[in-house]
């Protein structure tokens, strides 16, 4: 450490600020980002009925370069509930404990028999259409919560009788698979848009999903998830579609480490997926260490592909902060993913609030905090290992530029830090933080001194470095 970083820590450690000193080496390189993105379900549901121009501003600031810049978008293909609901109270999605009338996703067949109706589903059509057009470069994952209603075996699409229970009928596998994949093909065909990949699970292990209950969901084992995939597998080759699979999006790191290690001892189930998927609500390190190992033993490419969280204000914000860094330190998953864009209240599980209604919006802090990373580490920078779990670095593809976002969750203390840079060039530094009473605002306040950088970050602020 140079000399005046050690005395910078000193000083720090007597005024009651805890000091941390980073070393960051350009050639300690980790995973090359894909892409950020989000969940269209369900916000897409409620803010693609709105007129053109406050959906574009909305649209606008997620997938603009100059805002947040997010290329990546899970499309919910729905399995739509029995429209006589025969087995479930009718709309219990918007019941008390429900996720609301927002999480009723229309199906694209009433019946076994009938005719797909390809204008279902439009308010979350409209958006993906309209993130394509602005963003050119996007992509798009496919994804299910529940086979139709007439497939499943409890008759509703919230799940089994059973929590634990699986609830597609293993008869029809087959019909499920077809399914998928005929709403993949009618986006091509018809609307230019190809999946990247097609996912037919969400958190399947959980007991979260029951008839009646709040939103579409259906329990698989992986027993069953393995069988299904043995089916969807050769028929999505045979379809001509280019769309891999994607599996198995489980809420728990520590689950999705199980499944995959079962998926690895099923040859036959392991070669139909492509991409490995999961969802950080819950994991340790240990086990973001142990699937990434898994994964690249496998040779597959590695998703968070949900994330959100509750809290409360910005320490909450900062919170969820901590567990993308996290996972990319430790994941380390080529793209990373939250649940909800918008929400109609609080603050937490969305970086936009709005009245589905009116059709009025504004961002909230949780915006400014994914700002800090998501505009200044864009797809094509690789991570580079850092020593510090607060602070997350990459390096830009040209190898000229590096970004340093770094986390004081602490609602009390200042936090010191000196970061010290191994095989770079520290020319010129500038600095964003989100804190409080500051929203990504310009900084000056740290100093260079033979090729360190030092900064105080106030209590509860994260704060973006780029450095040329």
């Amino acid at each position: 450490m140079p000399r005046h970083a050690s005395l910078l820590v000193a000083l720090l450690t007597a005024l009651n600020i805890s000091a941390q000193s980073t070393l960051i080496d350009v050639n300690a390189r980790r995973q090359t980002l894909e892409g950020w993105g989000v969940s269209l379900c369900w916000w897409a549901n409620m803010c693609g009925r709105w007129d053109d121009a406050p959906l574009d501003t909305l649209l606008t600031w997620l997938c603009s370069p100059d805002h947040l810049g997010y290329t990546l978008f899970r499309y919910n293909i729905g399995g739509g509930d029995d429209p006589l609901w025969t087995h479930c109270s009718p709309h219990h999605f918007g019941a008390r404990r429900g996720k609301g009338l927002r999480a009723e996703m229309p199906g694209f067949r009433d019946s076994a028999e009938g005719p797909y109706l390809w204008d279902r589903d439009a308010a979350q059509r409209r958006v993906l259409l309209r993130l394509l057009a602005l963003q050119p470069d996007a992509q798009f994952e496919a994804f299910s919560n529940s086979p139709p209603y007439y497939m499943t075996v409890s008759g509703c699409v919230g799940g089994a009788q059973v929590a634990t229970d699986d609830n597609l009928r293993p008869e029809c596998y087959e019909a499920f698979a077809r399914y998928l994949i005929d709403v993949c093909r009618y986006y091509r065909d018809s609307l230019g848009v190809e999946f990247l990949t097609l996912e037919p699970f969400n958190e399947p292990m959980t007991d979260y999903w029951y008839a009646g209950g709040g939103q579409e969901g259906c329990h698989f084992s992986v027993e069953s998830q393995r069988a299904f995939l043995k089916v969807l597998g050769p028929m999505l080759r045979q379809s001509g579609l280019g769309t891999h699979i994607s599996a198995s999006d489980e809420t728990s790191v520590d689950q999705s480490v199980l499944d995959l290690e079962a998926y690895l001892a099923d040859s036959a189930a392991l070669s139909q997926v492509w991409q490995w998927n999961t969802h950080s609500y819950e994991a340790t390190d240990s086990a973001r260490i142990r699937l990434n190992r898994l994964a690249a033993s496998a040779g597959l490419r590695l998703w968070q592909s949900e994330s959100g969280a509750g809290g409360r204000g910005l320490h909450g914000n900062l919170q969820m902060a901590q567990r993308l860094i996290d996972d990319m330190r430790l994941l380390a998953p080529t793209a990373w993913m939250d649940w909800q864009y918008v929400e109609e209240h609080g603050d937490q599980w969305s970086l936009a609030q709005a009245d589905w209604q009116r059709g009025t919006f504004r961002r909230v802090k949780n915006y400014y905090v994914r700002y800090q990373f998501t505009h200044f580490i864009r797809p094509g920078y690789t991570f580079l290992h850092t020593d510090q779990p607060q602070t997350l670095a990459a390096l830009s593809p040209e190898e000229d530029e590096i970004v340093i976002v770094i986390v004081n969750g602490d609602f009390r203390h200042a936090a010191g830090h000196t970061l010290a840079l191994s095989g770079f060039t520290v020319g010129n530094v500038q600095a964003w933080r989100t804190g409080r009473d500051e929203d990504a605002v310009p900084i000056t306040d740290l100093t260079c001194t033979d090729g360190s950088i030092s900064l105080t970050l106030p209590p509860l602020s994260i704060a973006t470095l780029v450095i040329r």
